[in-house]
C-alpha cells in the first residue's frame, strides 16, 4: 500500500465536470470587472503592477517546480495567474517593482509551493504575500494613489476612509465631524475613493459575485455568512454609540470585505468542505474583522481575520461533517 494516500473525508465524494484550469479562468474572468475598474481608476499604474505581479507569480512557481522541485510545471492550471491578480488588488496601484517582486516570491514560494503546491496550502498564498509586505514595507503598502488624481506611477496620494476613521476616534473626534468631506455612499459602492487597486469597487466585486455563482464555482455560503456577521456585529456597536462607531452599510463597501468575501474567503484549498463548515468559518471572519477593525492597531483586519480562520479549517472539516451515506442523522 502507498505511504502517500491522503483521505480528505468519507465517501460520497461530490463530483462535478468543471476541470481545475476550468475553475480558474472562471475566476480570472469574474475578476476582470474590478480589474478593468482598477485601471479606469488609478490609470496605468494599476495595469502595471498586475502585470508584474502575474508575471512573477506564474514566473516564480514554473522555476521552483522545475528547478527546485524537479518536476512537471503547474502553471497551466491558471492558479498562478489568481494568485498573482489577488495580490495585486490587495496593494497600492503605485507599488515599487521590486516590493511586488518580493510580495509574489512569497506568496508562491512560502505561501503555495513549500507546502506542496495548489491542492496542499493551508493559507491563501495571496494573503500571505500581502501581510508580509504590510508588516515588511508598512509606508509603501499604506500610500494610497487619489483615484483620477494622474496616470503616472508617481501619484497623489491621500489616506482612506477607514484610516482617516481609525486616525481620528483615536484622536477624539466623533464619527459625524470625520464623515464631512468624504465621498458619498454612492461613491463608495461604485468605488471612486482611495483604497488598495482591487478592493475599492463594490460594484465590480458583486458582478463577479454573480458570475462565480451563476457558473457554480463557488456557492452563497461563506460570502453570506461573512457580510451577514459583519452587518449585525458592526451595526449593533453603531446602536450602542452612533458617535464612535460606523454604520454597517460604511464597513461594507471600504477596505478589502467584499473583495476578501468575494475572491479569497471562497477559496477551495483553504476553506472548508462542507456547506455548515463555510457558514462557520464565514461567521469566524466576520466576527474576527470586526473585532480588529474597531478595537485593533489597524483600521483594516480583513486579511488577518481570513488567515487565522485559514488556521482552524483544518478543525472544522474534522468536527463539521455530512453524515456518512446510508447513517440515520441523529
Amino acid at each position: 500500500m502507498s505511504a502517500n494516500l491522503l483521505t480528505v473525508s468519507p465517501s460520497p465524494h461530490v463530483h462535478t465536470e468543471l476541470t481545475v484550469p476550468q475553475i480558474m479562468r472562471g475566476v480570472i474572468i469574474a475578476m476582470i470587472p474590478a480589474l478593468l475598474f482598477s485601471v479606469y481608476n488609478f490609470g496605468i499604474g494599476a495595469f502595471y503592477v498586475s502585470f508584474l505581479s502575474v508575471f512573477f507569480c506564474v514566473g516564480l512557481e514554473y522555476g521552483i517546480s522545475r528547478y527546485l522541485l524537479k518536476r512537471a510545471s503547474t502553471i497551466q492550471d491558471g492558479s498562478a495567474i489568481i494568485t498573482g491578480l489577488l495580490l495585486a488588488f490587495n496593494v497600492p496601484s503605485n507599488l515599487p517593482w521590486h516590493i511586488i517582486f518580493i510580495g509574489s516570491a512569497v506568496s508562491i514560494g512560502i505561501g503555495k509551493m513549500s507546502f506542496g503546491g495548489l491542492g496542499n496550502n493551508p493559507f491563501n498564498p495571496a494573503l500571505v504575500g500581502r501581510v508580509f509586505l504590510l508588516l515588511s514595507f508598512p509606508v509603501q503598502m499604506t500610500s494610497w494613489p487619489v483615484p483620477g488624481a494622474t496616470l503616472s506611477l508617481d501619484a497623489v496620494t491621500s489616506a482612506t476612509p477607514l484610516g482617516i476613521l481609525k486616525e481620528g476616534i483615536n484622536a477624539g473626534s466623533s464619527v459625524n465631524v470625520l464623515m464631512e468631506g468624504m465621498p458619498s455612499y454612492i461613491d463608495f459602492f461604485f468605488g471612486l475613493k482611495a483604497g488598495s487597486l482591487g478592493e475599492v469597487s463594490a460594484f465590480a466585486i458583486l458582478m463577479g459575485l454573480l458570475y462565480m455563482l451563476y457558473r457554480k464555482i463557488i456557492t452563497w455560503h461563506i460570502p453570506v455568512s461573512m457580510l451577514t456577521t459583519i452587518t449585525l456585529l458592526t451595526g449593533i456597536f453603531w446602536l450602542l454609540n452612533p458617535t464612535k462607531f460606523m454604520n454597517p452599510l460604511f464597513h461594507l463597501l471600504t477596505g478589502g470585505i467584499m473583495l476578501g468575501a468575494v475572491f479569497m474567503a471562497t477559496d477551495y484549498v483553504t476553506s472548508p468542505f462542507t456547506h455548515r463548515g463555510m457558514i462557520l468559518f464565514g461567521a469566524g471572519i466576520g466576527v474576527l474583522t470586526v473585532l480588529i477593525r474597531l478595537f485593533g492597531s489597524y483600521p483594516e483586519g480583513v486579511s488577518f481575520a481570513i488567515l487565522i480562520m485559514n488556521a482552524f479549517v483544518p478543525m472544522i472539516n474534522k468536527y463539521v461533517k455530512e453524515p456518512r451515506y446510508g447513517v440515520r442523522k441523529k
